[in-house]
């Protein structure tokens, strides 16, 4: 299966393919494409009218093994206007990766003139792609992947534009909130701080704040990691797409020598 992330089987199952290997692990996911399929989950799920996703959050509950996975979701707190709903992913009979996201109701509203502050502007889109330095694994080579500002260790900084070369599942167009999360857990990567031949620092989460809803490939993650000597971190980063930012994402980082 080279053509997408994942293999639909029915019933809510999926066979993840090699563009869903992550760095630390060959047998294990990198975070992005299950949160993604996750947030296809949800966006799925049947409500009381037209919405908009407009936060997630994910836990993950251990290694994500390469196999088949299994999707459920449910709805926590229904409402006319407002709903919480939940995925969770199963691998290998035990839960996985959960996910709980808020749905707005879409309605148009008259709102005053947008005013742009400096964290709004939108970085330069570089004409070539370059491949991450230093990490390995097929969800790497499956984003395209194009820097504003590599890696700067000495400050935890980094900019880069991430597009989704496959679809998610085969046969379908990614949606903007899916092709989010599928560049949003590599915040940590895009800013990290520490060698990661030498080093460990894995996310136990992922949270998404939508501000706009994402539109077109391409997803810009400006990314900052800042580490605590008692062995944790927080990664942040400001989500684009090519015309305004379209929200933030946080992940909190289990830090430790290899």
């Amino acid at each position: 299966m080279s053509d997408a992330f994942y293999e639909p089987l029915g019933d809510g199952r999926y066979r993840a393919g090699e563009h869903t290997v992550g760095p630390w692990d060959p047998d294990s996911q990198h975070g992005g494409p299950p949160s993604a399929l996750l947030a296809r989950a949800i966006e799925q799920e049947p409500g009381a009218g037209p919405v908009t996703i407009v936060r997630v959050c994910l836990d993950i509950l251990g290694p994500i093994p390469v196999t088949e996975v299994a999707v459920r979701t449910r709805v926590l707190r229904p409402g006319r206007r407002i709903e919480l709903v939940e995925a969770e992913m199963t691998a290998a009979g035990r839960p996985a990766l959960r996910a709980q996201a808020w749905r707005v109701r879409r309605a148009d509203v008259d709102l005053p003139p947008a005013v742009a502050g400096p964290d709004d502007t939108v970085p330069p889109f570089p004409s070539t792609a370059k491949d991450f330095a230093d990490w390995s694994g097929g969800y790497l080579r499956a984003i395209e992947w194009r820097w504003v500002q590599e890696p700067r260790p000495e400050i935890g900084a980094g900019t880069v534009w991430g597009r989704m070369r496959f679809p998610l599942v085969p046969d379908e167009e990614p949606t903007g909130l899916q092709r989010v999360l599928a560049v949003a857990d590599s915040g940590s990567g895009v800013s990290h701080r520490l060698d990661p031949r030498e080093w460990l620092f894995v996310n136990t989460e992922l949270t998404v704040h939508l501000a706009a809803v994402p539109r077109g490939q391409w997803i810009c993650l400006d990314a900052r990691t800042r580490l605590d000597e008692l062995g944790f971190g927080l990664a942040t980063s400001r989500l684009f797409d090519r015309d305004r930012v379209v929200g933030q994402g946080a992940q909190s980082l289990f830090v430790a020598r290899r």
